[in-house]
């Protein structure tokens, strides 16, 4: 799939805060002030279902309403986004992107002990 712009992957994370499908005007009183306009909104929508990340609908009973809900969920992007990352920039090695982000992150000492615990957790005994 192709990769989403930041201001896609705002509205991406409007529609996967919710469980049912937005309108634009719902996806709209979502944003911070100021609120990007109905037509910029639209665009984005447009764009995000032409890549395959939303579908659209109308809403029962409203004519005109279009509603639009994501075709993958956010754990869905962000693992194939770290997978992308991983492939293309660390020779597909968890171990060299874990190690980078370790290094390059300023962890507290007890984010580094959840860290071990949970590798531990994952290690077979």
């Amino acid at each position: 799939m192709k990769p989403l712009t930041k201001a896609e992957i705002a509205v991406m994370n409007i529609l996967w805060g919710h469980e049912k499908a937005l309108s634009v005007y719902e996806i709209i009183a979502e944003y911070p002030d100021p609120k990007p306009a109905y037509s910029t909104v639209s665009t984005f929508l447009k764009i995000l279902e032409a890549k395959g990340y939303v579908s659209h609908c109308k809403r029962a009973n409203e004519i005109r309403t279009f509603c639009f809900s994501p075709t993958m969920s956010r754990d869905k992007y962000i693992k194939d986004v770290v997978n992308d990352v991983k492939d293309a920039l660390f020779g597909n090695s968890a171990k060299k992107l874990f190690s980078f982000l370790v290094q390059n992150e300023d962890l507290s000492e007890d984010e580094i002990v959840e860290l071990l615990e949970m590798i531990k957790g994952n290690t077979p005994n």
